[in-house]
């Protein structure tokens, strides 16, 4: 692994639920999963159904360490980690974050609750890797790793849910997804979190017209990603949370639309890789 290249990897780029067929084949249908490499280390944000292939991958590995912070904890943000094969490594380190339930329900009881009888046949006390459970607010900055620092933020989504931005050797990551704006208003997280970003993946589940149906539903429009991109100064867009119904041959066109207004923009697909 290069010591200095810090790259994020799309393991799962599809909203709400798993898809599969022909009409899926190039932007995949994993739900969120996304690796982040900054040099040796590794770190992932969200556990959906892409989570199962980047475990597999880190035991062939021989990686020991690994951290899993979660954007929260609807589930195709969750539904892959019961199949996250290092929690059964124990000869492994797991280090899992959240904040947004902060106040209401720590980390460990989040995992304890979702990876539990009747919902799966096992509860954690199967999991013999070391599990290390991290709380903290929106807003708390975080350092896993010396030199490593993660602003946090909290997103209009039902629930809650936390936005991420990683800055590692002065590039800059910006993870904004499952947030939902306001018709004519550029949500001021959001730009917070765009701010200059060398990569911005943005929530693009819905177009503008679609969005006067699914109002309230916790998500927002590659329309708004563009118009966010440009006001924040952001260097690269990635169009992420793609709506399950969203064929291969309409996130062309989506793509395309977005590059028309904002060149340097790419819709995600499960296994891209974009170095910053």
């Amino acid at each position: 692994m290069k010591e200095n290249v810090f790259s994020i990897k799309f393991w799962g780029s599809r909203g709400s639920i798993p898809v599969s067929g022909p009409q899926f084949q190039r932007y995949g249908g994993n739900t969120p999963c996304i690796e982040v490499r900054c040099g040796e280390h590794r770190l992932l944000f969200d556990a959906g159904s892409g989570i199962r292939e980047v475990g597999m991958e880190m035991l062939e590995q021989g990686l020991k360490q690994s951290h899993l912070f979660f954007s929260h904890c609807h589930y195709d943000h969750i539904i892959g980690l019961p199949f996250f094969k290092p929690i059964y490594n124990p000869a492994a380190s797991v280090n899992i974050w959240s904040g947004h339930l902060a106040g209401q329900m720590t980390t460990r009881e989040m995992v304890s609750r979702f990876i539990s009888p009747p919902w799966t046949p096992i509860d954690t006390n199967i999991c013999k890797a070391n599990l290390i459970f991290h709380d903290f607010h929106a807003g708390d900055v975080l350092t896993p790793i010396e030199g490593i620092t993660i602003r946090t933020f909290l997103l209009d989504h039902p629930g809650g849910a936390i936005g991420y931005r990683i800055e590692w050797e002065g590039k800059s990551l910006a993870l904004v997804y499952d947030i939902e704006h306001q018709p004519g208003i550029l949500d001021p997280t959001a730009l917070e979190l765009m701010r200059q970003a060398d990569i911005a993946v943005y929530d693009a589940a819905y177009t503008e017209d679609e969005m006067l149906k699914y109002k309230g539903f916790g998500h927002s429009t590659w329309e708004q990603g563009v118009k966010l991109a440009k006001q924040a100064s952001t260097r690269k867009l990635v169009l992420f949370h793609h709506s399950p119904s969203r064929t291969d041959d309409e996130l062309d066109r989506l793509e395309q639309m977005a590059q028309d207004r904002f060149a340097e923009t790419v819709a995600a697909r499960d296994g891209m890789v974009l170095e910053l």
